[in-house]
């Protein structure tokens, strides 16, 4: 019996460490360098690749059955895709949703995004674990040529996330008012007619749907770059402040987001944050935050409400932490993490203000922690009462 030589590899991910994995490349294609982590979610993938929090990484899935749903415009949270590549095991499918408008792969192509199918994402995802988010090189080549060399060493020369402030890459050009509400069946998207309270809404690398569930919780909303000053955000003069997700190391965004979040803090209003948001008001209460070994990334992650012991499965994307050792006299810890006890969520005592590390939209993911933008409303209500 004559020996079939398999078909020749057609992408290649180099890690730091000098460990190569060859697979088919699908998406455009070219070469990109970023940290590589790995999400857990089990659906949601077109959300995840166009989630801003994921700038300067690459996405290994551990669910199998990734581009079978196709993708809509929908179901962006953003313009383009913001992750660097994707990394899957199972080449994509044809779509079957009766929602679909395009295949994965075309539309990646189109927006300059490059994936690799046919890896033991298993072991990658084991590599991650033990040893920490590494440094990738991914390559595309539909005729197969790639130097391994050069792409180790594109790998060792990233630069990392530490120190790198990546909002201004992802957050808005410009201030613009935001009145979508959640999807609904069968009309789609509704438009906030009746809104009860402004917000700002200072933009760190904002996911779609969380503004929409400030619209849908009875908000006017109006978007401000990440950039804004307190003097800019007052200029508003908002009931209440959101602090949204976003990319990158806390510490350098918060150089200038810091000064804005206490001059929020010193006029008295009701202060919402998730994710980098809630990292960066952590920084202004005069906390600290922290590199993790390979972050959080996923649909199914349990967090224990510490003021009711009652456990949510959350949407979580976040490489940096909130280290609770630093929260200062006067600030609780409201929320862990149950895989491994980080940081999940803070609260100013006797004072409306909070913020988680969970993503409580979820876009993707479970609805558990809903609750947090009617908690958010209903700190704006008990202000218009006082006032």
């Amino acid at each position: 019996m004559a020996h079939v030589s398999s078909p020749r590899p057609t992408a290649c991910l180099a890690l730091a460490d000098g460990t190569v994995f060859y697979g088919r490349g699908f998406g455009a294609t070219g070469q990109t360098e970023a940290e590589l982590c790995f999400n857990t979610a089990m659906t949601g993938y077109q959300e995840i690749m166009t989630d801003p929090s994921y700038a300067g990484q690459i996405v290994t899935f551990t669910f199998p059955h990734i581009g079978n749903t196709g993708v809509t415009p929908e179901d962006d949270e953003s313009i383009d895709p913001v992750a660097a590549g994707m990394v899957v095991k199972w080449d994509p499918t044809e779509p079957s949703n009766w929602r679909s408008t395009e295949h994965l792969s075309d539309w990646l192509a189109k927006r300059g995004r490059i994936a690799i199918g046919g890896i033991d994402t298993r072991r990658l995802t084991r590599a991650i674990r033990q040893q920490g988010a590494p440094h990738a090189a991914l390559a595309h080549d539909p005729d197969g040529n790639f130097d391994i060399d050069a792409l180790i060493a594109a790998a060792r020369g990233f630069a990392g996330l530490e120190g790198m402030d990546l909002a201004r890459d992802v957050t808005c050009a410009q201030s613009y008012r935001w009145d979508e509400m959640r999807w609904a069946w069968p009309d789609g998207y509704p438009r906030q007619t009746a809104p009860k309270h402004k917000v700002v809404a200072v933009d760190y690398g904002a996911k779609r749907n969380i503004l929409r569930c400030l619209a849908s919780a009875g908000c006017d909303v109006t978007v401000l770059p990440a950039t804004a000053t307190a003097a800019e955000v007052l200029a508003h003069k908002p009931d209440g402040v959101f602090l949204s997700n976003g990319p990158g190391d806390p510490a350098a965004t918060g150089k200038y987001a810091v000064p804005m979040i206490k001059g929020i803090l010193d006029a008295d209003l009701p202060v919402f944050g998730i994710c980098l948001g809630h990292q960066m008001l952590a920084l202004a209460l005069g906390a600290q935050t922290i590199k993790m070994n390979h972050g959080h990334h996923g649909a199914n992650h349990p967090v224990k409400d510490m003021d009711t012991g009652k456990v949510e499965i959350t949407s979580m994307n976040h490489g940096f932490a909130v280290d609770s050792q630093t929260l200062p006299k006067g600030v609780v810890e409201t929320h862990v993490s149950l895989f491994d006890g980080s940081n999940c969520g803070i609260a100013v005592q006797d004072r409306p203000v909070f913020s988680v590390q969970h993503h409580p939209e979820a876009s993707p993911g479970p609805q558990d922690s809903f609750y947090l933008f009617e908690r958010f409303v209903a700190s704006m209500d008990a202000k218009a009462l006082v006032s």
